[in-house]
């Protein structure tokens, strides 16, 4: 196995961890929709969500599931072909750890556990932050590659 794909299991696994553990912490400690204040903005309000980003499709069921894996698939794909780019490691793994995590509470309880509240947004987990902060890593590392037909449609000095 290369580095990068070492790095980016790892990384996976540790997004994964973390974000089942805190949701195991958050589904024994509070009981749905009780809210708790932590520090500043930031509050606890446990919830489900069986939908996707703030509850957008909600009731897809079997079909977020499926649409999860392929987009896993995808990026997949895309980690063998760019695994030797700076950063692609941890664009793959926070999306992939994240990706997983919320997987995995669809697939047992049929919804995903949300409890971060920062009043702005509905509830959401650490999952969905690692998901957001890979694909705004992996867009960043995609509008920074070079066109490799640029070099060739260049004209000669």
């Amino acid at each position: 196995m290369s580095r990068p794909w070492a790095l980016a299991g790892a990384l996976g696994g540790a997004v994964l961890a973390l974000d089942q553990v805190s949701k195991a912490l958050i589904e024994s400690n509070l009981v749905p929709g009780e809210h708790v204040d932590a520090v500043g903005p930031l509050s606890l309000t446990y919830s489900h969500n069986d939908g996707v980003a703030f509850g957008l499709a909600g009731g897809g069921g079997a079909l977020l599931v499926v649409l999860t894996i392929g987009a896993l698939g995808i990026l997949g794909w895309w980690f063998h072909r760019h695994s030797a780019q700076p950063g692609a490691w941890i664009a793959a793994g926070l999306v992939t750890g994240g990706a997983l995590g919320n997987l995995a509470d669809r697939i047992t309880s049929g919804s995903v556990t949300d409890f971060i509240d920062v009043s702005a947004w509905p509830p959401f987990n650490l999952a969905d932050v690692a998901i957001t902060t890979g694909v705004a890593l992996l867009v960043y590392l995609l509008l920074s590659e070079p066109d490799p037909d640029a070099e060739s449609a260049a004209p000669a000095p």
